[in-house]
């Protein structure tokens, strides 16, 4: 299946590009998501006359990204957890909790921009937690998790 790229898709290509996916790919994720648009002639006649527009769109919103990193440089949160003696925590601590921290010290985060390649915390300590802002933009954020009194 051929789609026209609306936006910039990781691993995939840059806004504009005419790529060749899979039918499920296309079908199930990039179109509903308004990521696509299948290669037809009339979507890629739309396409170039709204070029300018999406392409405005794009900057946007990576100059809204860069400036949520520029606030969330240097930021250092504490989430609080139950802990025994050793510090292992009573559970852990996930991607809402550090999302919600993070929301709570000034800047709006979903749950799905913060990435944890090794899972969830389940120790006490300081962890560099990153956030994926946007395609192009990422921040490194640090997570103190502390026993709870």
């Amino acid at each position: 299946m051929e789609v026209i790229l609306l936006e910039k898709v990781e691993n995939l290509g840059n806004l504009g590009d005419k790529v060749k996916v899979r039918p499920g790919y296309g079908r199930n994720f990039l179109v509903p998501q308004g990521k696509a648009k299948p290669a037809t002639e009339e979507n890629v006649k739309f396409f170039e006359e709204r070029r300018a527009e999406l392409e405005k769109a794009a900057a946007e919103a990576v100059a809204a990204a860069e400036s949520r990193k520029a606030q969330l440089e240097g930021l250092t949160v504490t989430v609080n957890a139950k802990a025994g003696d050793e510090g292992k925590l009573f559970g852990s601590v996930g991607t809402a909790d550090i999302a919600e921290a993070v929301t709570a010290a000034g800047v709006k985060v979903g749950r799905a921009e913060v990435r944890m390649p090794e899972g969830p915390i389940r120790v006490c300590g300081e962890f560099d937690i990153e956030l994926h802002l946007h395609t192009d933009v990422d921040a490194t954020v640090k997570v103190v998790v502390a026993p709870e009194a």
